[in-house]
C-alpha cells in the first residue's frame, strides 16, 4: 500500500508550481487544507524553508516562504492524526541545538508526528548572508544530520563531538514524543542520494521523472545495502500535478487526468518501482477546488492504490 501526503498551498509561491489563488490566500485557506488532509486520509503536510530570498531570484521563486516550524506548529493545533513533514529543512543554516530544540518542541506538542526532512540548499546569497560556507554545505549537512540525531534522541543532555559542531552537559527540555524522530534526506543529486543512504530513515526526490526514478531507487538501496544498514528506508517519489475527473479549463499537458481508476493505474507504478509514500500536489483554481480536489483523491483514488 502506498501511502499519500501533499506539500501545503499558500507557504511557499515559487512559480514552478502555485496556483494564482494562493496570493491572496492566508492562515484560513491554510487551516481548512490541513483539516482537509486530515479528513482524506492524507499521511502528512509538508512545508518548505527559506530564510530569505535575494533578489535576483525573487521572480521565480517569489519572497513568500513561510516558516515550517512555525507553520506546522500552527497547522498541529488544528489537527490530531496527520503527520508534519518539513520538505526540506535546510538544516545547516542553523546551529543543530537551534534546530533540535523549535523541531523537538513541534514534536512534543503535536503528540509524536514530525518527520523531519532535509536537504542540502542551493540560495549562495542565504548562506552569505548567515555566514555559512556555501560551498561546503554538504559537509556540514553530513555532520548537521549527525548532530541532530544526537540532540533529537532521547538523552536530555545530548553529547556530539565533530569538527565543526560540538556539545555535552547542556540540556534541553521537552523532549521529542518520539523515540526515534524519522529523518528523510531529500535531494537527487548523487550525494544526496548517498546521504540519504547512509543517514536517512527516507528519501525525498527532488524532480526525478519516473523513466530515471527506478535507477535511482536501484542506487540508493545497493549503497544502503554495501554500508550494512539492514533497517528499512522509506522512499518517496513527487507525482505529476494531478486533476481528479476531466477538468473544464487548461490544467497543462504535463498533468494526470480523467477518472479516479486511471489515475490510480498510472500511481501504481510508483509502488511497483519500490516507491512507499507519493507526494501529489492538484491543479486548482481556488481552495474550494483544491479541497474538492483532495477529497476526490481520498475517496475515490486511494482506495485503488
Amino acid at each position: 500500500m502506498v501511502v499519500y501526503g501533499m506539500q501545503l498551498p499558500v507557504q511557499s509561491q515559487s512559480t514552478l508550481y502555485a496556483e494564482a489563488w494562493e496570493a491572496d490566500a492566508g492562515p484560513a485557506d491554510l487551516l481548512a487544507v490541513a483539516r482537509a488532509a486530515e479528513a482524506h486520509g492524507f499521511d502528512y503536510l509538508a512545508s518548505c524553508d527559506h530564510v530569505a530570498i535575494p533578489r535576483r531570484l525573487a521572480g521565480p521563486m517569489s519572497t513568500v516562504w513561510y516558516d515550517p516550524v512555525a507553520t506546522l506548529s500552527f497547522l498541529a493545533a488544528a489537527t490530531e492524526r496527520v503527520r508534519l513533514l518539513s520538505h526540506v529543512a535546510v538544516v545547516g543554516l542553523r546551529h543543530p541545538l537551534v534546530t533540535a530544540k523549535a523541531y523537538a518542541t513541534l514534536d512534543h506538542l503535536s503528540g509524536g508526528r514530525l518527520v523531519l526532512g532535509v536537504g542540502a540548499g542551493h540560495v549562495q546569497e542565504e548562506f552569505e548572508a548567515l555566514g555559512v560556507d556555501f560551498a561546503r554545505r554538504g559537509a556540514v549537512l553530513d555532520e548537521t544530520v549527525d548532530a541532530l540525531r544526537a540532540a533529537l534522541g532521547p538523552e536530555e543532555y545530548p553529547e556530539h563531538l565533530g569538527e565543526r559542531f560540538a556539545f555535552k552537559d547542556l540540556g534541553q527540555l521537552p523532549r521529542p514524543a518520539q523515540e526515534r524522530v524519522p529523518l528523510w534526506v531529500g535531494g537527487s543529486s548523487p550525494a544526496a542520494v548517498r546521504r540519504a543512504a547512509l543517514k536517512g530513515d527516507g528519501w525525498l526526490p527532488q524532480g526525478d521523472p519516473r523513466d530515471r526514478l527506478a535507477a535511482q531507487i536501484r542506487k540508493l538501496l545497493r549503497l544502503r545495502t554495501e554500508a550494512g544498514i539492514a533497517e528499512p528506508v522509506t522512499v518517496g517519489a513527487i507525482t505529476e500535478a494531478l486533476y481528479v475527473g476531466t477538468p473544464g479549463w487548461e490544467v497543462g499537458r504535463r498533468t494526470l487526468s480523467g477518472r479516479p481508476e486511471e489515475l490510480a493505474a498510472s500511481l501504481r507504478a510508483y509502488g511497483e518501482m519500490g516507491v512507499h509514500q507519493i507526494q501529489v500536489r492538484f491543479r486548482s483554481r481556488s481552495r474550494n477546488e483544491l479541497i474538492d480536489q483532495m477529497a476526490a483523491f481520498g475517496t475515490e483514488v486511494a482506495p485503488h492504490l
